[in-house]
């Protein structure tokens, strides 16, 4: 029977490794905003980040968004005929990309693409202990691996959600067009027609809020990833996992958020 002395966890193994990570995570981030304002800083590899992260997936990004701009307009159509209310598609699908699709399917998009790109690439960093030797040249791989990709993950994402909200709005109208006579002028005049600059805000703090997550918990869990191959292998997938569930965790706060705010 075991003693109070000899018992190693507070209450279990699982339960304490939970809050463990939790507390490791807390202070990760931590140590991201105290490297993220002192020198040296690593502009050259923040841009080097920014044209990975988001010029690579700009392909991705584009097929995606116009994909769901035809696909969401089509879906729509059929319950805005049944009350004759189908001159309101162009606003409804303003109001849907804008506030929400854009920028969610962009950070599900990239938390997939690009956080597992960020947690493998630390991950085998770490497991062959390339940090290790940067540790021991005098270079701080916190600031340089961790802060730079955190960066670009939180200024590429959010360019990336306005411009997937853009191709889903032209592939919103090439399916409008295609059913009516309806020039790209009154469509997304009447897109825009009820989108205010809360709107616009709003879907930005999202896009910076998701693509922080991204970078912070994808280099955490490569930043940590130990056991060799299998680990990295293990951290990538936890790191996608844990952004997604985060994301729509965010969404759901920050909804109720500008709920608060719009009908203040």
């Amino acid at each position: 029977m075991n003693t109070l002395g000899t018992n190693k966890y507070l209450f279990s193994k699982e339960i304490d490794s939970y809050f463990e990570g939790v507390y490791n995570g807390y202070r990760f981030t931590l140590r991201f905003f105290k490297e993220a304002f002192t020198s040296p800083f690593h502009f050259r590899e923040i841009i080097n980040q920014c044209f990975e992260i988001g010029l690579k997936s700009l392909s991705l990004i584009t097929l995606t968004g116009f994909i769901i701009g035809v696909v969401f307009t089509k879906q729509s159509r059929p319950s805005l005929e049944s009350f004759g209310a189908v001159s309101w598609l162009p606003s409804l699908m303003g109001i849907a990309i804008i506030r929400a699709l854009g920028p969610l399917v962009t950070s599900l998009i990239c938390a997939g693409k690009v956080g597992s790109s960020i947690s493998a690439e630390l991950g085998s960093m770490k497991v062959t202990e390339q940090i290790d030797a940067m540790e021991v040249s005098a270079i701080n791989p916190f600031k340089y691996l961790v802060v730079s990709r955190v960066l670009a993950t939180s200024i590429s994402i959010p360019i990336l959600s306005f411009y997937c909200s853009f191709i889903g709005l032209i592939g919103s109208y090439y399916n409008v067009s295609s059913e009516e006579a309806t020039s790209l002028q009154v469509f997304y005049h009447n897109a825009f027609s009820n989108i205010a600059f809360l709107d616009i805000f709003s879907s930005f703090t999202k896009a910076l809020v998701y693509g922080f997550t991204i970078g912070i918990v994808s280099s955490y869990k490569g930043f940590f990833a130990t056991h060799g191959t299998r680990g990295v292998g293990k951290a990538t997938n936890q790191a996608v996992i844990l952004s997604i569930f985060l994301i729509f965790l965010e969404e759901l706060i920050i909804v109720q958020i500008v709920n608060w705010i719009r009908y203040f």
